[in-house]
């Protein structure tokens, strides 16, 4: 297994521990990620933001992870109510 896939591994298995235990938190816990994209997208990702100001880059990524999640099948409430909330708030 690759050096790369067992980091992600480690750290899906710390937020899935870490999530455990704020279940009973009464807001919705955040995880921070780092990722390379490729700089054409992170190019649209600038632009859509200087275009639409009310964005920022968190509610993007949150936008289209849902998005993603939701449309290839997740079931989870918590992604659905993220995934709707994109198209209610695109103002």
């Amino acid at each position: 297994m690759s050096t790369e896939r067992l980091h992600l591994q480690r750290c899906m298995e710390s937020s899935f521990e870490s999530s455990i235990e704020s279940c009973s938190a009464p807001e919705a816990a955040s995880v921070s990620l780092e990722a390379e994209v490729p700089e054409v997208l992170f190019e649209g990702m600038r632009e859509f933001l200087l275009q639409h100001p009310q964005w920022d880059q968190y509610r993007l990524i949150s936008s289209a992870l849902a998005s993603f999640l939701f449309q290839n099948g997740c079931s989870d409430q918590g992604v659905a109510k993220h995934y709707l909330n994109g198209f209610l708030l695109n103002g």
